[in-house]
């Protein structure tokens, strides 16, 4: 009966969160141990692989590069910060454009949006509509030092590793702040 409960509830969040699926829309994505153009090239080529970018536009000066994606294509954070460190290099910091629609985060910061779960650091108890802009502050996507500091501060167990307990399954879940 409580597995069947679960799959009720699990079925009712996946089809809300694909009826209010948020679009990922860019990400400013700041890479770190570039030292020149051919390693900023290594990492274009390495980000163009991926079939849901649309676009790369490089700032070799601020070791930035902006991604958009094609519609109605998943974002996978995860894949982008792969193919970073494919290239030999590392992901500093990566801030998002999120369109939500009608998206709630509970009571603890969580939201589910499209196929992704999101826990918010900084908010609760609220609807998303529209471009938020949000960073991701998981593991490897900023520097070792800088999650150190947060794993002190954050008390969430899937902080750490990246993964909980959602409805019963193990998931990925993304860690923000916005």
């Amino acid at each position: 009966m409580n597995t069947i409960k679960n799959l009720i509830i699990l079925s009712i969040f996946l089809f809300a969160g694909k009826a209010s699926a948020q679009q990922i829309s860019s990400v400013e994505l700041q890479v770190t141990g570039l030292t020149c153009s051919m390693c900023s090239q290594a990492t274009d080529e390495s980000l163009r692989t991926l079939d849901f970018i649309e676009n790369i536009e490089p700032d070799l000066n601020k070791n930035i590069f902006l991604l958009t994606f094609k519609k109605d294509k998943v974002v996978d954070f995860d894949q982008i910060k792969d193919k970073v460190e494919d290239a030999g290099f590392f992901v500093g910091n990566l801030d998002a454009v999120f369109n939500f629609e009608n998206t709630k985060i509970d009571d603890k910061g969580l939201a589910m949006a499209g196929t992704n779960v999101y826990q918010f650091l900084n908010a609760k108890d609220k609807t998303l509509n529209g471009p938020v802009k949000a960073t991701v502050v998981d593991k490897k996507f900023m520097s070792g030092s800088t999650f150190k500091k947060k794993a002190a501060q954050i008390k969430l167990e899937s902080f750490a590793s990246g993964t909980g307990m959602v409805n019963g399954k193990m998931t990925r879940i993304y860690h923000l702040s916005i």
